[in-house]
């Protein structure tokens, strides 16, 4: 005879109010306690749906997440608490210790000390030596940047990247077919219809944030976009702008802006934006805080004007930027870049094999396939599948064109490389959506 649940009475009462938040969370730690964290899981989740963005519930479900060893989802929600106004510093020093716990002992540094600066009560020796922190801050290093010496430290001129100019156009592109019309509205059209545009009011320039997992073609639509209005290009990689002096980097960056002014019509690509561009309230220190502040100001065009500088940019986590880069004006289209569709694989396959040797492929198989493959996926099957001719032919000394099966092989030897990013998207999708950003996101996770 099975013995009965001790927490049936409490889950009857749940059952008869089930939007009765204080109950809900007795019931969960009293379930933690038991050492039944899973159960508690699916209790919050439940809890979440019937009273959407209740911060405790929020926090009680990262607790639940650090305890079950579940980083990554504990991250995404403690960071949702954190965006929201009268958060907790709690939500800091639980957010710390899943960052900790995730690899990122740096961010967990920071947000512990942020933690400490809004209530001491939290200090935690134990977590802090497991940090490894303690004693005076150096005054001389900042954010991991030296402050440089007066009379001295930083360089004397900028070194601005070079203008190139593409020859790629959206025709080299493979799908993004929607992609490419939302850029065509915010940023070509403006060109190639600058009358129209102006008779409106509408000024040539703006921004638009690619986002999505590596290797899905982010750059090579940029740099596509360019070509397609015969537009420079300013690409922008994290070197071009951070360095160690505090200062120089802040002057680095208005000297590429001031370069994609003078050079307009210019696309000015930020690669890895998230870097350049991470949540102020990260930042415990102030170094960073410039540095994101100057961003703001380039994209505003304090004292100048951005007239036909077209800002992109692309990142892997559109979650750890300062939500001040969406407002209007700045980065105010933000596009879901997703792994290409069947129909897409087929183009971009099509595209990575002209002058390459083959017979009678048959692209729509190799593509259907490919589910979830990235672009460079599909470019490292086409890699693979070119290796093992040119050993068959190495050994016969005949070479032979690349087959519907060499395809299909190369592509059962690969796992698609977006799974993973895609496992961390998703909490971000169910967890910190609140104010519909990442719909197109969620839409393709199929996900609330």
């Amino acid at each position: 005879m099975a013995s009965p649940d001790p927490f049936q009475p409490l889950k009857d009462a749940l059952a008869v109010s089930p939007t009765n938040v204080p109950l809900r969370l007795h019931l969960a730690d009293s379930l933690v306690a038991a050492a039944k964290a899973d159960e508690a899981e699916g209790l919050l989740k439940d809890g979440l749906t019937r009273t959407p963005g209740e911060p405790q519930l929020k926090l009680a479900l990262a607790k639940v997440y650090l305890s079950l060893g579940k980083f990554s989802a504990g991250v995404v929600v403690c960071e949702d608490i954190l965006r929201g106004k009268g958060a907790p510093p709690e939500a800091k020093v639980l957010l710390a210790k899943l960052l900790h716990q995730d690899g990122e002992t740096g961010r967990a540094v920071t947000m512990y000390k942020s933690a400490l600066d809004d209530d001491p009560d939290l200090a935690d020796a134990v977590f802090e030596m497991t940090l490894g922190i303690g004693g005076d801050d150096d005054d001389d290093i900042i954010d991991g940047r030296i402050r440089a010496a007066m009379g001295g430290g930083m360089p004397d001129e900028d070194a601005p990247g070079e203008i190139e100019r593409p020859k790629l156009t959206f025709d080299d592109v493979g799908g993004m077919d929607a992609i490419k019309e939302e850029i065509r509205l915010k940023i070509i059209y403006p060109l190639t219809h600058a009358d129209l545009f102006k008779a409106y009011g509408k000024t040539i320039g703006g921004g638009v944030l690619l986002y999505g997992p590596p290797g899905c073609g982010k750059t090579h639509l940029a740099r596509a976009t360019a070509g397609e209005v015969q537009a420079g290009f300013l690409p922008v990689g994290l070197h071009d702008v951070l360095d160690m002096w505090v200062g120089t980097s802040e002057k680095q960056l208005h000297a590429l802006f001031q370069q994609a002014r003078r050079n307009n019509p210019c696309v000015l690509f930020f690669d890895e934006v998230d870097a350049l561009a991470a949540s102020r309230a990260d930042f415990r220190q102030s170094a960073s805080r410039f540095l994101i502040n100057q961003f703001l100001n380039e994209l505003d065009g304090v004292n100048t004007t951005n007239e036909g500088v077209l800002v992109l940019a692309a990142t892997n986590a559109p979650w750890h930027m300062d939500s001040a880069f969406r407002r209007p004006g700045r980065f105010d289209r933000i596009l879901f870049v997703p792994p290409p569709d069947q129909t897409a694989r087929a183009a971009i396959l099509r595209l990575h094999l002209v002058g390459k040797p083959q017979k009678d492929l048959d692209f729509d198989a190799v593509a259907k396939a490919t589910t979830e493959f990235s672009g460079a996926d599909l470019k490292a099957v086409v890699d693979r599948a070119v290796e093992g001719k040119l050993k068959e032919a190495m050994k016969s000394g005949i070479p032979s064109p690349l087959s519907t099966k060499d395809l299909l092989a190369a592509a059962g030897g690969l796992k698609p490389s977006t799974r993973e990013w895609f496992a961390d998207a998703r909490n971000y999708a169910m967890y910190a959506n609140d104010g519909g950003l990442y719909d197109d996101l969620a839409k393709y996770l199929k996900v609330r």
